[in-house]
């Protein structure tokens, strides 16, 4: 330790001893040291405000969002994150610099939570002329309306009289390269704040951790078929291990599985190309490797979208595929494309001579595919679970199958290794107070999460009470978990289930009619605080659900159509509605 006099100049012996200190530190260390020095000693302005305002779905958002927040501290602003979730359209007002990140979930719609900030950035006005913005959109390009919800804002951003400082970015689900480059032109125009800024030492050697950017190998202890033999379905029950890394998870969370695309899928797609599998192709950020490697561990195959048939008809020449691509009648492509896959682009409109290297440049990175934790890991230590649908089908007289679910089908035995990371999912909670009651909608493999839910409340041993809906199509095939949740029923850690199987009767009959049936006893566990949950397709049976509720609201409580809509909505901004849709 050297001991300095704070009035005193250093001597000769103080000095030699704070350049070995110095000596010691690298250069990064160094320069920390010189920013905390200046900072200590210098004058110091007031820290200028900066806002972080996020729209979520899975997480991404929010965790793009927060690194934005700790750069802008780093650099000396006052930084606010701020989720949509909780703002309203005041909460911009007197706001001169603001980024903007938002995906888009759906049929070009903004993510759940976000939805009432959305709709009141759409439709009411604020003066934002003294406002610096930038949106960063997230999106999907295997879907038509990609990054719709980032486009949105960031025209209705500029229409409120707010300065656009760096253009848009779309990104895709590989978002990380995209991000970047934006993230340095933000920072680069909005340079740092007039306060000293703070950086932080870099230095610092971190262990190895398993996350998005390390998947963990979790070897397979279980995979189990939970459907029964005559069943049209095939669900599964996979266990993972966890043990050695590190990897936790709360109930509501999701596993991010990185698939590999099936043998024969990738041998059909090299012979509708000519391609040889030998062949060494460059991928960006991966380096060499043989084509059928790329084609089977890095990239997507099979997912059809405009720009990657835009790319081909490029290639291919094909004048047929140009009338196809027609900006003038999007609803041709959209025509064509559906129940088509990219085997199908490379066979209908042939290239004379197809190159491996320009073949793949023109395909995306293989996104990760998220399923609903199914198990607590209070009760599982060391593992994750997983209720898994393997996806067959046949469209324009090909077999298709799903990418991940049937890698977890067909090509994850016990003993083999499939890389996870896990994803933390914050709008989807367990209520903070134990004994609050819960509504759990989950048909088919919509029961993974509830399952989990259980679990953690039997192992808790909470007084909450807790009310199951499932459905699917038969009670003899298609009942999953059926001897766990009728234990649970019998120890009383579930309180009530009601069962809706489609096709064991001449009506069908579904979770919603369910609900229906018993909207009296719903509306009662409502009023006394109940948090109602929904998980699985979002495309018609959330929708069927959420309508039954605002039924059950507007029925139960003498309520107009309008209120109801205002009563559901204060559901979900309280977080007592929440959904896991997919």
């Amino acid at each position: 330790m050297i001991d300095i006099p704070n009035d005193a100049p250093l001597d000769e012996g103080q000095r030699k001893q704070l350049d070995a200190v110095l000596g010691e530190l690298n250069a990064d260390q160094l320069s920390w040291l010189g920013s905390f020095v200046s900072g200590q000693f210098s004058a110091t302005g007031s820290a200028e405000a900066l806002t972080v305002l996020y729209g979520t779905e899975s997480g991404n958002c929010e965790e793009l969002a927060s690194q934005l927040s700790k750069q802008a501290k780093q650099k000396g602003y006052k930084p606010r994150l701020l989720n949509m979730a909780d703002a309203s359209l005041a909460d911009l007002e007197g706001c001169a610099k603001l980024l903007v990140v938002v995906s888009t979930w759906g049929d070009g719609e903004p993510p759940e939570t976000a939805e009432p900030f959305y709709k009141e950035l759409m439709s009411a006005e604020v003066a934002l002329k003294d406002t610096a913005f930038s949106v960063c959109a997230l999106g999907d390009t295997s879907y038509d309306l990609f990054c719709q919800t980032g486009k949105d804002v960031d025209a209705r951003l500029e229409k409120l009289g707010a300065q656009r400082v760096v253009a848009r970015v779309d990104c895709d689900v590989d978002y990380d390269e995209s991000f970047s480059a934006w993230n340095q032109l933000v920072w680069t125009e909005f340079g740092s704040s007039s306060a000293v800024s703070h950086p932080v030492p870099s230095g610092e050697v971190k262990q190895t951790e398993y996350g998005k950017k390390n998947p963990y190998p979790a070897e397979v202890i279980e995979n189990l078929l939970l459907s029964g033999s005559r069943s049209a379905k095939e669900t599964y029950h996979i266990e993972l291990s966890l043990d050695g890394s590190g990897l936790q998870y709360e109930p509501g969370d999701v596993l991010a599985v990185v698939p590999r695309n099936a043998e024969d899928v990738v041998a059909e797609l090299l012979a509708a190309g000519g391609l040889d599998g030998d062949a060494v192709v460059d991928l960006k950020g991966v380096g060499e490797l043989s084509l059928v490697n790329a084609l089977t561990n890095q990239l997507d195959i099979t997912g059809l979208s405009r720009k990657v048939a835009t790319a081909w008809q490029e290639i291919s020449g094909s004048e047929e595929l140009v009338d196809i691509l027609s900006s003038d009648s999007k609803e041709k492509f959209i025509e064509w494309s559906h129940g088509r896959q990219i085997v199908d682009l490379l066979e209908s409109f042939p290239a004379k001579e197809l190159v491996a290297q320009q073949f793949v440049d023109i395909l995306r990175k293989l996104p990760v595919r998220l399923y609903s934790i199914a198990s607590s890991f209070k009760v599982h230590p060391g593992e994750v679970h997983l209720t898994v649908a393997a996806v067959r089908y046949e469209t324009h007289g090909k077999q298709r199958k799903g990418v991940a679910s049937t890698c977890l089908a067909d090509d994850a035995p016990k003993g083999s290794k499939v890389s996870v990371y896990t994803h933390i999912n914050k709008n989807f909670r367990l209520p903070e107070d134990s004994n609050t009651p819960v509504i759990m909608v989950g048909p088919g493999t919509g029961i993974a999460p509830f399952r989990a839910f259980v679990e953690q409340r039997a192992a808790e041993e909470t007084s909450g009470e807790s009310w199951l809906f499932f459905g699917d199509q038969h009670y003899n095939e298609d009942f999953l978990y059926q001897l766990e949740w009728q234990d649970y029923l019998k120890n009383g850690h579930l309180s009530r289930l009601d069962v809706a199987f489609s096709r064991d009767q001449p009506e069908k009959v579904y979770v919603q009619d369910k609900l229906s049936e018993h909207a009296a006893d719903v509306w009662a566990w409502l009023e006394k605080g109940a948090h109602f949950y929904v998980c699985g397709d979002a495309s018609r049976m959330a929708k069927d659900v959420h309508q039954t509720l605002l039924d059950i609201v507007a029925n139960g409580g003498g309520m107009s159509a309008a209120e109801a809509e205002d009563y559901v909505a204060a559901l979900k901004k309280e977080k007592r509605y929440q959904r896991d849709v997919y």
